[in-house]
């Protein structure tokens, strides 16, 4: 079989970049593992009628383009949604972002002056050149606030030390936020501006969402696809891609959904699989150096139990962090605050509770009974339910869910970019796993975009790793920024919208 472009996964990276081919007539196929579901981690399951999230993604970006991407695949169907979350800490919920006022009374006037002196402690004193997770949000938030709010919960989170984490993870969830920040959003309302670049997205207040979640935007992109032709194939893994050198042609082959080998010929291919995986797979092989900085890549892996269980109104947020260390889930979402439509009976709860964990440790090789147990169990210690309130429930595991920012990790990855540009062209990275890069949904589709225009034009027009955490591209200040936007909504019509938040979104 032959295609001009083949495409490695169908998320949202994918599957953008499947469509605005499409819509320009270019020969397309997308090759997705999963035998059921699109959407990557932005698929919606299902069970017995209810709809839950891997991770719970809210559609708010600052690219307008990808705004306009999201309002023609689903024209009518994204509803308004409010935002709400708070942080469990201490037998306490506090509302995040902070209200300054709750939080004092809550942590005692003794702490929360402690806690400002240490601020107060940080502005005058930084960490200079900070590299690591803990000292760039000491540097924001004092380190009081750092071991209050951030520092359990983060390491329940990936696993690691926060001194074994990137400050780059940090600079990129959480830009734009300080406590002084935090503080002014809280004592001062906040005025409305038309301009998204200068929204904070940890602070927004509202959100677009899918009536029956993010999969839904994904599923009616896949149909628009195949309706102009291109070809998705579910339950296909790649095994290799083949790079021939003098027709500069590739050759990919896969298990298609009934055990057989096959093989698709393409002259671009796409990938947003995980990089580490891709550099095992490439032929002619990759160097031995950039063998051994794609085996260093890590991941960390996630399984949602999702509950059903009694309504008794017990909370009303989207999610709630869970930094209290005695119970190991990490964020509990309440699937009807996201929509009311993901729950069929008004008298059912739906929660979602998320465990952070590494693919075969202890936690993810518990049975399903096992882990719904534990959910249970754990729901009603921090408060959240009643013994007998559960009714049903199942487990939904995800491997390589979030990129893992070490020490390390950046210069594996250039080491990898480097040696596929200059030895693999037409081989295109995408999305979060493909550029081992923690992105949400905006990003992932931006660099699907700019990606689709270099395919077109023939010639490399954007580099795809200047599109920044915002989704915006950044190579040559806002006039590069204006053209590559406007170069992307040539093929996505102007008609009328994934955030950063302080934990992992999936």
């Amino acid at each position: 079989m032959k295609t001009n472009v083949a495409i490695i996964g169908a998320g949202p990276a994918g599957l953008t970049a499947a469509y605005l081919l499409s819509k320009n007539n270019v020969d397309v196929t997308v090759l997705e593992a999963d035998p059921v579901y699109v959407g990557g981690i932005s698929r919606t399951a299902t069970y017995k009628g209810f709809h839950f999230d891997i991770g719970g993604h809210r559609f708010f970006s600052k690219s307008k383009a990808v705004e306009d991407f999201w309002s023609e695949i689903l024209p009518d169907d994204m509803l308004d949604r409010p935002r709400s979350s708070r942080i469990f800490y201490g037998g306490k919920f506090f509302a995040y972002p902070l209200k300054a006022f709750e939080a004092l009374t809550k942590l005692g006037v003794l702490k929360s002056t402690l806690c400002l002196l240490s601020w107060f402690k940080a502005r005058l004193f930084p960490v200079r050149n900070p590299n690591n997770f803990e000292d760039w949000v000491s540097n924001q938030f004092g380190k009081r606030l750092f071991n209050t709010f951030f520092k359990s919960y983060t390491e329940k989170v990936w696993g690691m030390s926060c001194k074994d984490i990137s400050a780059d993870w940090a600079a990129q969830r959480i830009k734009g936020l300080s406590l002084g920040s935090a503080i002014k959003n809280a004592l001062l309302p906040q005025r409305q501006t038309k301009d998204k670049t200068k929204v904070i997205k940890t602070l927004i207040n509202s959100f677009k969402y899918p009536r029956k979640g993010p999969g839904m935007m994904w599923e009616a992109c896949a149909e628009k696809t195949k309706a102009m032709g291109g070809q998705i194939e579910m339950g296909s893994r790649v095994t290799g891609c083949s790079y021939d050198e003098k027709n500069e042609t590739w050759q990919l082959r896969y298990q298609d959904q009934h055990g057989r080998t096959q093989t698709i010929e393409a002259e671009h291919v796409i990938s947003s699989a995980p990089m580490r995986e891709l550099a095992r797979g490439l032929t002619p092989p990759v160097s031995e150096r950039a063998k051994q900085a794609a085996d260093s890549l890590k991941y960390r892996d996630f399984l949602t139990v999702m509950l059903i269980l009694k309504e008794r109104h017990m909370f009303d947020d989207n999610w709630i962090y869970i930094h209290d260390p005695s119970v190991q889930v990490g964020r509990i979402q309440n699937f009807r605050s996201w929509s009311p439509e993901m729950v069929p009976d008004p008298d059912k709860a739906c929660y979602g509770l998320e465990y952070f964990c590494f693919e075969h440790d202890g936690l993810w090789d518990s049975s399903d009974a096992g882990l719904i147990e534990l959910a249970k169990k754990e729901l009603m210690q921090i408060g959240l339910a009643r013994e007998g309130d559960v009714m049903d429930g199942c487990v939904v595991r995800q491997k390589k869910a979030y990129p893992v920012y070490d020490d390390d990790y950046a210069q594996h990855v250039a080491t990898i970019r480097d040696e596929i540009e200059e030895r693999y062209p037409n081989l295109h990275l995408v999305g979060r796993n493909g550029m081992h890069k923690y992105n949400n949904q905006d990003h992932a589709m931006m660099t699907a975009m700019l990606c689709v225009e270099n395919i077109l034009a023939d010639t490399r027009l954007y580099d795809l790793w200047q599109v920044n955490g915002d989704a915006e591209y950044h190579e040559a200040g806002e006039a590069a920024a204006e053209e590559a936007h406007g170069t992307a909504l040539r093929h996505v019509p102007a008609r009328v919208t994934a955030t950063p938040e302080l934990a992992p979104e999936g």
